[in-house]
């Protein structure tokens, strides 16, 4: 939006709305701080076993020796390229399945009750029957990350599109539209903030499924990590991989919130 015509009122709010949020964020930063800062005493007074929930400065160090041989950054990165391929074929297939079951009621009514007896399955239970089925590789990871979101995300975007004002599809069809423009110019943008809720959510979920799958199929990745770490009791690894995985999750968080940012910016401009 041009300066030249924002008003002092929308002025005053704008300035208002990035006060907010950076105030948000500096409270975010000054709790994670104090947090670090009791946890660090607690185990310097010996009010908690430093072996057992390890400390800030031991997992400071733990990062800059794994640094050193670079481990930190292949374990890492080999969990996060993982994370967001399976994310994106979330996203994808998601799509393509609630577009179909949106334009077929028949199918969406036969299919539905599939979805939602595959989507209260325990996802770990899976997981082995995954690796006999396509062995232990980064494939089986991958999917194992897409099971425990995809079934959910079908049916939550599936839900938006259903949801849709009907008045507006009418609007549509009185014009003389086809179901294809009803879906591109009214569906989509009206389901919008409901997809962008649905990514918030499938990212997370992705990463867990990620992790679920290294567990049992890995050599390399965070997952892994966590479980050599716990085998050979070093705690301080452990505790290591969990906040580098907090921190990947927040990263991730953080830039689909961009995104949503960025289309509401957009559609009010």
């Amino acid at each position: 939006m041009d300066n030249e015509h924002v008003s002092p009122r929308q002025e005053e709010y704008i300035k208002n709305h990035r006060r907010h949020h950076h105030l948000v964020a500096l409270c975010r930063f000054l709790a994670f701080f104090l947090f670090l800062v009791l946890w660090e005493i607690s185990t310097n007074l010996h009010w908690i076993d430093a072996f057992i929930f390890s400390s800030p400065s031991r997992i400071l160090q733990t990062m800059v020796d794994m640094s050193k041989d670079y481990s930190i950054f292949r374990h890492t990165g080999i969990t996060l390229y993982e994370t967001l391929l399976s994310f994106a074929l979330v996203v994808l297939v998601s799509f393509l399945a609630a577009t179909v079951l949106w334009f077929s009621g028949t199918l969406s009514e036969i299919l539905e009750p599939w979805l939602v007896i595959l989507n209260s399955l325990p996802k770990s239970a899976l997981a082995p029957l995954l690796i006999v089925w396509l062995g232990a590789n980064t494939r089986t990871i991958i999917v194992a990350g897409m099971s425990v979101a995809v079934f959910g995300s079908i049916i939550s975007m599936y839900t938006a599109f259903r949801d849709t004002d009907e008045e507006k599809i009418k609007l549509i069809y009185t014009l003389g539209g086809s179901r294809l423009q009803v879906l591109k110019d009214v569906v989509i943008p009206s389901s919008l903030p409901s997809i962008i809720s649905i990514l918030k959510v499938n990212i997370g979920l992705c990463l867990v499924g990620v992790i679920i799958g290294e567990f049992l199929a890995a050599r390399e990745g965070l997952g892994y990590l966590i479980i050599y770490a716990s085998q050979i009791f070093k705690l301080n690894y452990l505790i290591t991989a969990l906040i580098i995985l907090c921190i990947i999750a927040f990263c991730l968080y953080q830039g689909i919130q961009k995104l949503e940012h960025q289309i509401r910016k957009t559609r009010s401009l």
